[in-house]
């Protein structure tokens, strides 16, 4: 990438508009897969308005726009926001307009708009251009103006494709195929296309890095009655897992000839996609008498619902990351006692390098967040080195992080007391536990979702007239993308989903409160949906706690608990002490057993 300014970026990319005419662009934060995280080739959103975040919206119009985020980013977005000419627009705020609003409100009677067709979902156009229509105006998805605007725009990455085998790919690939066409004749369907990255990864028991921290590939996948084809960049194949593919029916095509081969189905097939999840480009040529079949991949909740073999090489998995965080964490605290100048960024290098240690560790999951004191208050917080914190002998450091191991994805947050605390933060601290054990020990009834359970987690803080912006909980994949879905523990939104939780599903439970320019507190663990009970009243589940770290009791104040609080604490301490005592040992084990002792 050069090194112009952003107003200068922004400035060819009008030059651009005003070539072709066009009002407004739309700069999603997507690529050809809709990936939550993306490969450097699809980053204009950061390229041209300088917000680094893992999700927003940039609108550029001849004289304006802005910068559409949640509230996760709001710090970090007005400082990287500055001197760009774009104001930031908080989403979920009152009086501030979502972007498809506000664009519908900015462009008139004959107005263009356009969004690149391989950054935007079919339902996310028909949507945008519905909007628009009702102001006069229309969208254009054939033009990529940030591509025309973008000099040495990176390609596309090369990373290469290799096996998960077993016993951690406890599923073969036949089998998962068979479940998909099952799904696609129920569908009354003849084809399906995929784009999403962990869907094909998990279906085609292949892995790769062609994304940061998610071990997945760019590819897509059309599977037939009898066949299927993968398409990626046959270069990053080796011809042992070609030839493996090729055994149960899947043959490799290039990555760029998947919208010509959906351009050639026959007139009588009937093709399964979800239009939430594949771009309006690889659609464009598909013949009208092909008939359509809208719906959520079968996959998707296939893939979310781990089977007993995953689950115990999960558990195994937590163990050792578990085992490496004790360790981290011992690091961190005698550094500190003996004076060494420690700062935020050793504590990634500290977390990165015990769990590198550990058998089967392949990765971070993500970008490790660690946050003293007032940066904890930012809740996507990253150390750089043009922007970090020294560690002192007092007050709180928010440590969220994850790995990505053969056998699994941990994803944890812990805060530690590095010396003296305040009232208010053992307070604070306290109430975040109080709604994490409120949620993890809950019992709900088979067909109940994450948005009813939200408030569990919450109502500690509610009480004492406290709050969090994010969600509580997100799915987590199997060596995959540490954000899956199609569950997730939030608020309710008028008109979304509600997806049961259903046995096998992993989520975080991560409660938070963030005090800004003071200290942010976040505890998290996994856990996964479990059979409870069976009643006349019919089925019931509860959580599994799966993580496998001890909190630190010397931010909390064990008087606001109540007495069951206190036991579900004890009790999940003696785990951790049990599973973790026989990985660690000397000083090690020492810290163990002091941070697992009982209230």
């Amino acid at each position: 990438m050069t090194a112009t300014s952003i107003p200068a970026r922004l400035q060819a990319l009008r030059a651009a508009m005003a070539r072709e005419g066009i009002a407004a662009v739309v700069v999603p934060t997507a690529d050809p897969h809709l990936s939550e995280y993306l490969p450097p080739r699809w980053q204009g959103r950061e390229w041209f308005s300088g917000f680094t975040g893992s999700s927003g919206t940039l609108i550029v119009t001849a004289t304006g726009g802005g910068l559409w985020t949640d509230s996760r980013y709001f710090s970090q977005a007005e400082t990287e926001l500055a001197g760009s000419g774009l104001p930031l627009m908080k989403l979920n705020v009152a009086h501030t307009a979502e972007h498809v609003s506000w664009l519908a409100g900015q462009v008139g009677e004959g107005d263009t708009v356009a969004v690149a067709g391989d950054s935007v979902s079919l339902s996310g156009a028909e949507s945008l251009g519905k909007r628009l229509a009702a102001a006069g105006a229309s969208l254009r998805t054939d033009l990529d103006l940030p591509a025309a605007a973008w000099p040495d725009r990176p390609g596309r990455p090369d990373a290469p494709v290799f096996a998960h085998l077993a016993p951690f790919a406890a599923v073969d690939r036949a089998d998962k195929l068979r479940h998909v066409r099952t799904a696609m004749r129920r569908a009354g369907a003849t084809h399906h296309f995929l784009s999403s990255l962990d869907d094909i990864a998990w279906l085609t028991n292949l892995r790769g890095a062609d994304v940061d921290y998610n071990p997945v590939f760019l590819a897509h996948l059309l599977i037939a009655e009898d066949r299927a084809t993968l398409f990626v960049d046959a270069a990053k194949v080796p011809g042992e897992v070609k030839a493996a593919l090729a055994a149960d029916g899947i043959s490799v095509a290039d990555y760029a000839t998947a919208a010509s081969a959906l351009a050639a189905l026959p007139d009588e097939a009937v093709l399964l996609i979800d239009p939430a999840r594949v771009v309006v480009s690889v659609l464009e040529g598909l013949p009208p008498t092909v008939k359509q079949v809208h719906a959520a991949a079968p996959s998707t909740a296939q893939k979310a619902r781990k089977t007993p073999e995953e689950l115990d090489h999960i558990r195994d998995v937590m163990r050792r990351d578990g085992a490496a965080l004790a360790r981290a964490f011992r690091r961190i605290e005698t550094g500190l006692a003996a004076g060494e100048p420690l700062t935020e960024l050793d504590v990634d290098t500290i977390v990165r390098d015990a769990r590198s240690a550990q058998t089967g560790f392949v990765g971070e999951s993500f970008s490790t967040i660690a946050g003293y004191q007032a940066n904890g208050a930012l809740p996507h917080y990253r150390a750089t080195e043009g922007q970090f914190s020294p560690l002192a002998a007092k007050g709180l450091l928010l440590i969220d992080s994850g790995g990505q191991y053969l056998g699994g994805t941990t994803d944890i947050t812990r805060v530690l007391a590095l010396g003296p605390v305040t009232d208010e933060q053992r307070r604070d601290s306290t109430l975040v536990l109080k709604g994490m054990i409120g949620l993890s020990r809950a019992r709900f009834p088979k067909g109940a979702s994450g948005p009813q359970l939200d408030a569990l987690a919450r109502a500690p803080l509610w009480a004492a007239g406290m709050d969090f912006g994010h969600g509580t909980g997100h799915g987590v994949g199997y060596f995959l993308n540490v954000h899956e879905g199609p569950h997730g523990i939030r608020p309710p939104v008028t008109g979304g989903a509600l997806v049961p939780l259903e046995t096998g599903m992993i989520t975080s439970i991560e409660p938070g409160l963030y005090k800004p320019g003071r200290y942010g507190i976040r505890h998290e663990n996994l856990a996964v949906v479990t059979q409870a009970d069976s009643t006349e009243f019919g089925e019931f589940f509860a959580f599994e706690t799966l993580t496998l770290c001890p909190f630190d009791r010397r931010g909390l104040e064990p008087r606001l608990l109540e007495p069951s609080e206190r036991a579900w604490l004890d009790d999940y301490h003696a785990t951790v002490r049990a599973a973790l005592s026989p990985l660690l040992d000397g000083a090690d084990r020492e810290w163990l057993e002091w941070h697992c002792a009982p209230l």
